[in-house]
């Protein structure tokens, strides 16, 4: 277990990720192609990686390279996940260049703890070796990152409409209490399912929270404990598990998918509504519209989560995908 304690101070420097941070999204998708761990969920996403990879000739350099620095299991280097790449993808292979070699030759023998590592491993204190690391990870971000960016944007933002409700109706505390079922908040401190026992004290420098939408399973800390400190977790919305292909087209109006009040309701909730603040926008009645986000959420197109008395809705990757695809009509009174 981690157990992550804040001082009053660190309440109030916790902080939500806006977007989906590239480093700790490569991480994790490299992750989903060494564990059967979300291979449901991800299904059509993992074959049409695989087949990419494949095409654009780099099923071997990751294979070979990066799933060596990559390893499932109990360390993972820092200097994977640097704390630029929340400004980009950029940024972070910048903050990868820019380390100390000795800094990443520390991380490479934890590494070695626990898992062998090829005979090249130590030359990425070299500037040259590490930027062709950093290429490779780039090459792999554009096949297996970026074309989801939408679909992990619109989880994200759904997610931290959630958060926003809860830290409106119960704090800070609360935020921190809805941050999935591997992580509970215990005043005054954080206790989240980890591979090792360990503890990390913040000590006033706050917490920053990335929810990362290819993540599943135990959130990841950064293992060095005078880095900003850092928590990546497994957004906690509904998955989709229609694949892609299996959306309408772009030409079908959602009105005749899926009838003309339903439609609203679907493009309402993607503003994070309770039943009740649904049923007036809508202009249906309250059972009315409970009825049909039950029917939604069954449909994986949405998800309600309780905040506090409330119970709010908001769309799923799944639902945000389809009214990307739908044509943009159909939503007046019916």
């Amino acid at each position: 277990m981690l157990r992550i304690h804040f001082t009053e101070v660190d309440l109030a420097r916790v902080r939500v990720a806006g977007e989906p941070d590239p480093m700790w999204e490569v991480l994790s998708c490299l992750h989903r192609l060494q564990s059967r761990g979300g291979r449901g969920q991800f299904a059509a996403w993992h074959r049409a990686v695989r087949a990419d990879l494949h095409t654009a000739g780099l099923a071997r350099p990751v294979r070979e390279v990066l799933f060596a620095l990559y390893p499932l299991g109990p360390y993972l280097p820092d200097f994977l996940t640097p704390a630029e790449s929340e400004d980009g993808l950029g940024a972070g292979l910048d903050g990868v260049l820019r380390l100390p070699g000795r800094e990443i030759l520390t991380e490479l023998q934890l590494l070695r703890r626990f898992h062998t590592l090829p005979p090249w491993a130590p030359r990425l204190a070299q500037q040259d070796e590490r930027r062709e690391l950093t290429e490779l990870i780039s090459r792999f971000h554009a096949v297996a990152v970026a074309p989801f960016v939408e679909r992990m944007d619109s989880g994200i933002v759904a997610h931290r409409g959630l958060l926003a409700r809860v830290l409106l109706a119960d704090g800070v505390e609360g935020l921190l209490s809805n941050l999935g079922p591997r992580v509970r908040w215990r005043r005054p401190v954080l206790e989240v399912d980890y591979r090792t026992d360990r503890d990390l004290h913040l000590q006033g420098r706050g917490l920053r929270l990335v929810p990362t939408y290819f993540s599943w399973g135990t959130p990841v800390a950064l293992a060095n404990p005078d880095l900003p400190p850092t928590l990546s977790y497994p957004l906690p919305l509904g998955r989709p598990t229609v694949p892609e292909e299996a959306l309408p087209g772009d030409a079908v109006p959602l009105r005749a998918l899926l009838g003309c009040t339903r439609a609203r309701v679907l493009r309402c909730v993607a503003d994070g509504l309770t039943t009740g603040e649904l049923a007036q926008v809508v202009g249906v009645s309250l059972s009315a519209a409970s009825r049909h986000t039950t029917v939604l959420r069954d449909a994986g197109l949405t998800t309600s989560q309780q905040v506090g008395p409330m119970v709010v809705h908001t769309l799923t990757p799944l639902g945000a995908a389809l009214l990307r695809r739908a044509v943009p009509q159909g939503f007046g009174s019916g």
